[in-house]
């Protein structure tokens, strides 16, 4: 394995850049990456999320690139603003003392801006790929000097809507140009594209059988579903992260989930993946500064996200599939470093961990909340015996919360209350009429109503303390059809 930079042949200006930042030693991806690249190679790059790969691209190209030149000379397609953003900011810190010149096109900015910009002539661009398709189609962005496009997160760039302009930008350049994909995962649509348009593609994988960073310990708590909040809550009191993300399928409960977590005395804020600009940037630098602690999120507004000490991920809902999970959990144990990731399941979720547990080669642990503690459930058993004075205690199932996939598989349903219950008639829309034709009688103008007006209770419930904009886009929706 490589153990310098120096053997790479860099200038003298990057090797001083990297030494300012404190890099001293290459990772494994950009060991095997960066020659690769400076020969010209296409390359398939594959190594997970915060293993350095955006410099693995960004050294090689900018040692090659001609600041004498005015044009052009190298792309980077982004799947979202903010990775955008932070490789500008990479480009900048590491070209600048070259003498070359980066700009960042992303949507959502001013596109007049951007076009004026251009006129500068900048060496490297980055942006998303709806927003250089176009300006390439309003002839504002030549692509004819272009020698190296990268896609950044290239599994997530060919998932999204975005895949048709990434085949267009491609079309659009030289044929000799080199192409490099780096990703944390290889899906089957990104290596048909990659057959599609690369040429003989050199493949760097490091480690695809440990998709996860090793330096990430893998938890999971299992609880009733009306439960997981108050988990999260005792959560953070309990592990006392630094700053943290916590995982959502859906944004409709997002604002409901802040406010019940600031009510708490959390600091979190909700990050929504089609909020304007000033607002996610808003967000985003408080959480940066550290004036949040907790970060709600779904995995499309988190998408490309690259914040620096990232302790720990909470996920609220269990992720979708094993690649979700891989991109949710590298946003924490970067670059060696530690993270934590909690998974707050209901009994009847527990069986999708097992799924990432085949597929990813991972252990989910699972634990249990007891004494201000995350605890093996043994553990907790045990300590659950006496109190401080050699009192008895009450077990875990006597606590609420502290359960795991044991306890709650064998908590017995009350079967008094159970037998108290009055017995139940029939569905009103299954009871004959009185006058006995059998037919079943249809559902009221009013009872119509009082269904309407209980959705919209509802929606206002789970909308209470969003954004307007959200509200407003929330209250066009329209309710669904009646049966």
């Amino acid at each position: 394995m490589t153990t310098s930079f120096e053997t790479f042949e860099l200038r003298p200006e990057l090797l001083q850049a990297l030494a300012e930042k404190g890099i001293t030693a290459p990772s494994d991806i950009q060991a095997q990456a960066i020659p690769l690249v400076s020969q010209g190679r296409d390359l398939i790059a594959q190594s997970q999320t915060g293993s350095g790969k955006t410099l693995a691209y960004l050294l090689p190209i900018l040692n090659r690139l001609n600041p004498a030149l005015k044009e052009l000379q190298a792309v980077v397609l982004a799947p979202t603003r903010e990775l955008g953003m932070q490789i500008l900011g990479e480009m900048e810190r590491y070209g600048e003392p070259l003498g070359l010149r980066s700009q960042a096109l992303i949507g959502g900015a001013a596109i007049s801006r951007q076009i004026e910009k251009l006129r500068l002539h900048p060496h490297l661009v980055v942006g998303t790929p709806g927003r250089i398709m176009e300006l390439i189609q309003a002839r504002k962005l030549k692509m004819h000097e272009v020698r190296t496009i990268v896609a950044d997160e290239a599994d997530q760039l060919v998932s999204l809507s975005t895949v048709e302009d990434v085949k267009r930008i491609l079309k659009s350049a030289l044929r000799d140009r080199q192409l490099l994909f780096f990703s944390a995962t290889v899906t089957p649509e990104l290596q048909r594209i990659a057959d599609r348009w690369m040429r003989e593609p050199a493949l760097v994988e490091i480690r695809p059988e440990q998709r996860t960073a090793s330096t990430i310990e893998h938890y999971a708590v299992v609880c009733e579903e009306r439960d997981k909040l108050d988990v999260l809550r005792r959560l953070y009191y309990a592990l006392k992260p630094a700053s943290a993300l916590v995982f959502v399928n859906e944004i409709e409960p997002m604002a409901e989930v802040v406010g019940k977590l600031e009510f708490g005395g959390i600091p979190a804020a909700a990050l929504y993946g089609d909020a304007p600009k000033q607002e996610r940037t808003k967000v985003l630098g408080r959480f940066r500064e550290g004036k949040l602690k907790l970060l709600v999120a779904t995995d499309v507004a988190a998408r490309g996200l690259d914040i620096e000490n990232i302790t720990h991920v909470f996920h609220l809902d269990p992720a979708p599939d094993a690649d979700h999970y891989v991109h949710r959990v590298g946003r924490t144990g970067r670059m060696g470093k530690q993270g934590v990731t909690v998974s707050i399941v209901a009994e009847r979720e527990a069986f999708i961990l097992r799924k990432f547990e085949e597929q990813l080669g991972i252990r989910i642990e699972r634990r249990t909340l007891a004494e201000g503690k995350l605890l093996a459930p043994g553990a907790a058993r045990r300590g659950a015996g006496t109190r401080a004075g050699g009192r008895p205690s009450p077990g875990p199932d006597a606590r609420r919360g502290n359960t795991t996939v044991a306890d709650v598989s064998a908590t017995p349903k009350p079967a008094a209350a159970a037998a108290e219950r009055p017995p139940q008639g029939p569905a009103p829309a299954a009871r004959k009429r009185a006058d006995g034709s059998g037919a079943a009688a249809a559902p009221s103008a009013a009872a119509g109503k009082a269904k309407a007006r209980e959705r919209e209770r509802e929606r206002d419930k789970k909308n209470k303390g969003a954004p307007k904009w959200l509200k407003a886009k929330q209250s066009q929706r329209p309710d669904p059809p009646q049966a």
